[in-house]
């Protein structure tokens, strides 16, 4: 299959690349890096998680995030939420449009929400339904389509069985996640193949971290199997707490310098985004983990000087 003209990338790293973050990150940086994000062109921005403070406390402060956001018109902002009462405190504060997670794994459900696939996906029904009723646009997660972090293998059949299932709850787009980075080309091919018999693959998306340096390679295999969404993450940042080793997600900069490369439209402007992954990473402390983020910086500094 040729690849697709055009790529929505969704940013995910107020969310997800900072989630695992040990010092907290200031509510007022937080805001500035969605701006930020949103001035390079990204179209649709992850901007938090209205999730319990005790499992993740960098998110504690998502009311305050989401409310200080000066939202860009034409810009997509939603947010993750477990459970009615996430979906009602992300709803007070305006929230348009919201994600909900699950797993491929039956053993990463139980050790991250101590529950199976199937009471996990009865867990948020009530939330589809008060979504639907609000006319608000949810997305659904898939996490461990390519391995697990405790059972090792996950059937393909349970990861056709989930994405499926959430497509049929009423997730306009289902993304799916390899949570660890053990993926590599031909298996992420095989399994976007065998999920897009039961999905249209225009309603599917794929979110990769780059544990084993495979997330470019396994993007592009399923690009030519007619994916056009990829989530990525500003100077690669993220992790997952529930899933050890599991390294940053695949780097927005990388991707956009790739699709760039290879002719494919995605709205965002590289100089602009490898300036913001820069910053983040002084934010943070640590250094960036995008290879073009950083080739892009020392080539843009050079161009002002």
């Amino acid at each position: 299959m040729s690849l697709p003209s055009q790529v929505r990338i969704v940013e995910v790293g107020a969310r997800d690349g900072l989630q695992n973050e040990k010092a907290f990150v200031s509510t007022a940086d937080k805001i500035a890096l969605i701006e930020r994000l949103a001035d390079c062109g990204l179209q649709s921005i992850e901007a938090t998680a209205f999730v319990s403070p005790k499992w993740v406390p960098q998110m504690a402060d998502a009311v305050e995030v989401y409310s200080g956001l000066h939202r860009k018109p034409g810009v997509r902002y939603p947010v993750l939420v477990p459970n009615l009462q996430g979906y009602e405190r992300a709803r007070s504060v305006g929230v348009e449009e919201i994600a909900v997670f699950t797993a491929a794994s039956e053993a990463f459900n139980r050790k991250n929400i101590n529950a199976g696939i199937d009471e996990s996906i009865e867990r948020f029904r009530p939330v589809m339904d008060a979504a639907k009723s609000d006319g608000i646009a949810v997305r659904g997660y898939v996490s461990t389509v390519l391995g697990c972090p405790f059972q090792g293998e996950v059937p393909l059949s349970d990861v056709v069985r989930v994405a499926k299932a959430l497509h049929e709850l009423g997730c306009y787009e289902v993304s799916l996640g390899d949570t660890i980075g053990v993926g590599t080309p031909a298996k992420a091919r095989a399994m976007v193949h065998a999920v897009a018999q039961e999905v249209p693959v225009s309603a599917l998306a794929v979110h990769f971290h780059d544990t084993w340096g495979q997330a470019l390679a396994n993007i592009l295999a399923c690009l030519e199997e007619g994916v056009a969404v990829v989530d990525s993450s500003v100077a690669g940042t993220g992790g997952c707490p529930y899933a050890p080793g599991a390294t940053g997600n695949v780097a927005s900069e990388d991707v956009v310098y790739m699709l760039q490369g290879l002719g494919i439209e995605t709205g965002v402007d590289l100089a602009k985004l490898a300036d913001t992954g820069r910053w983040l990473a002084g934010v943070l402390g640590h250094d960036s983990n995008s290879r073009a983020g950083k080739a892009a910086v020392i080539k843009n500094d050079a161009a002002k000087a």
